[in-house]
């Protein structure tokens, strides 16, 4: 798998393949139980009509 994802993103760039192949060849810093952090405390930006 470690071969293939690198070989499809070294062909492509697709992001994900990358993304694929630093999780499964165990690089340090990928972390695969990441939690997206609670952003409904941030405040909207002056000027910018939502």
């Amino acid at each position: 798998m470690k071969d293939f994802s690198w070989t499809y993103f070294s062909k492509t760039g697709d992001v994900d393949a990358y993304l694929l192949y630093k999780q499964v060849s165990g690089e340090p810093g990928m972390d695969t139980n990441v939690q997206e952090e609670d952003q409904s405390n941030e405040e909207p930006l002056e000027g910018l009509n939502m």
